[in-house]
């Protein structure tokens, strides 16, 4: 029988599912569940209902709590250590009584051009639209009555976290993706906090979240917390609780790559690469400067755009499959289209695609058109249809890229892949080597993402040795023995991703034609 307070579980609230994992001592997987579920754009903003927010992780719970049973023949009454993590940024302001006074705007918003510029040459650091300090100040350059009755400005995580713990706290990735860091005191930038207080009156500290480096306690679960996550009343309360963190931070912390000079890319719904940098960088519109889970600088190039439209080509081959009466899941049909794409021209034979559902900051886009286009004479077949469209999800992640590895000459050691980009074996790997022309190397467990990431921040917190740092645990306690598979793309590969990326740049206009017409 499993001792469950020798357990972590991490519970990630990501753009297209909610996901729990519970690891073991030997930072196993064990159990989990999970809940799907989908943004939606209400009234020009891209958003999430409370209602749905709350349905989605109590149902996420439950499953995890029906597979405790089913696998291990257990209830799962405790767990050794809880943490939260959820897509970065984004805005959630409540008053004094705990009342939220917008709605949810998510990351994926690009509303806050004017903010976010402003704030970018007042602190010589770029703020990206996304970033919760920039959705504050453009809800002040609006007007917006409720910003006057702001007690406490949080994001997803923190929101979560809070519900659970009744803490105001939250990791310092998290942190970083709110408002920048300062890696040494490991909290905000002092200056920068000073600079906006005599921009705007408002003293930030007094309702931003309290920073907490990985590791460190972030509370209990209450007896409220506990009700909340699981209504049948099964799950104790105390249990510790993990700084929550974003998705950045549980990617960098599931593929091993909170070192200096490593990296990764984390690919879903968006797609963001992560490059941990031991030297200060030029102020780039293109790239964000976030930290590790434990307040190392980051170099991050986020794009909102990745698998939405590849998604709805699926969907799309789906409803002919359908109607032909074969039968197909749709995870044998990304599978299978995924491979097909293996067989595509190494340049998509005259093919292009733009897979912008939203607005993209990388590209200064601020709406999206998901666009596909051919010349007469292209060689339109599948497998040049479905390349396309991969090599269409990573084409703004590599423009960004290139300004770190070939403005910026930063090096990375280790590049590794995460999310259900990856998921089918070789092909998301090799498209990401063709694009970045190096190796790029896929964990065992690199499908279960973030959540796994999460998990693990909390096994740290509960199992970590005296002085021990999250690199270290990682290495030697975690990772030591990890199945990984590294894959470098073949020289013609890389030379038709550059082509295509060619013909990308040079039809950008095209999209941004799209934005103004449709």
């Amino acid at each position: 029988m499993m001792d469950l307070t020798k357990t972590s579980l991490g519970i990630e609230l990501g753009s297209t599912r909610i996901k729990a994992v519970l690891i073991d001592e030997k930072h196993i997987p064990v159990a989990a569940g999970d809940y799907e579920w989908e943004n939606q754009l209400v009234n020009g903003i891209w958003t999430y209902s409370m209602e749905a927010v709350h349905t989605g992780l109590q149902t996420c719970f439950a499953r995890l709590r029906e597979d405790v049973k089913a696998r291990l023949g257990l209830e799962l009454t405790t767990v050794g250590a809880i943490g939260v993590s959820a897509m970065m940024h984004g805005y959630l302001p409540f008053d004094l009584d705990g009342k939220q006074l917008a709605e949810f705007r998510t990351w994926r918003n690009t509303i806050t051009g004017e903010a976010a510029e402003k704030l970018s040459s007042l602190f010589g650091f770029n703020i990206p639209q996304r970033w919760s300090i920039a959705h504050l100040y453009q809800a002040i350059l609006n007007g917006e009555e409720h910003v006057k009755d702001i007690a406490y400005l949080t994001t997803l995580a923190g929101y979560i976290h809070w519900r659970l713990s009744g803490e105001k706290v939250m990791g310092v990735g998290e942190a970083s993706g709110m408002f920048p860091i300062d890696s040494k005191t490991l909290d905000y930038d002092e200056g920068m906090v000073q600079k906006f207080t005599a921009l705007t009156g408002i003293e930030l500290r007094a309702i931003l979240p309290r920073v907490l480096p990985a590791g460190a306690p972030a509370g209990r679960l209450t007896e409220a917390g506990a009700r909340f996550l699981d209504p049948s009343g099964t799950l104790e309360p105390g249990i510790p609780l993990a700084p929550c963190e974003g998705d950045a931070g549980t990617g960098m912390t599931a593929t091993n790559s909170v070192r200096v000079r490593t990296g990764n890319v984390s690919a879903g719904t968006s797609d963001f690469a992560m490059i941990v940098t031991d030297k200060a960088l030029g102020v780039h519109r293109e790239i964000d400067m976030v930290t590790t889970p434990d307040g190392l600088p980051v170099a991050m190039v986020h794009c909102n755009n990745c698998t939405s439209d590849i998604n709805a080509w699926v969907g799309l081959f789906s409803e002919f499959c359908e109607m032909m009466g074969i039968e197909a899941g749709k995870g044998e049909l990304f599978t299978r289209l995924f491979r097909k794409a293996l067989e595509g021209e190494a340049d998509c034979g005259g093919l292009l695609s733009f897979n912008y559902f939203s607005g993209e900051g990388v590209t200064d886009l601020d709406e999206g058109r998901p666009v596909f286009v051919r010349s007469p004479d292209a060689r339109f077949t599948l497998a040049n249809f479905m390349r396309t469209h991969l090599l269409s999800a990573l084409a703004t992640l590599k423009i960004g890229l290139d300004i770190l590895t070939q403005t910026e000459q930063v090096e990375i050691d280790k590049l590794y892949g995460h999310g259900g980009f990856f998921k089918t074996p070789e092909v998301g790997q090799r498209m990401l080597s063709a694009a970045v022309g190096a190796p790029v190397s896929v964990m065992e467990t690199a499908g279960e993402g973030g959540p796994y990431g999460m998990a693990l921040l909390g096994a740290y917190m509960l199992w970590k040795d005296a002085g021990e740092s999250l690199p270290d645990y990682l290495d030697h306690k975690v990772f030591a023995g990890a199945k990984s598979s590294t894959l470098m793309a073949e020289g013609k590969e890389v030379a038709g991703f550059d082509r295509f990326l060619q013909r990308y740049r040079k039809a950008l206009p095209l999209e941004k034609c799209a934005t103004e017409v449709m």
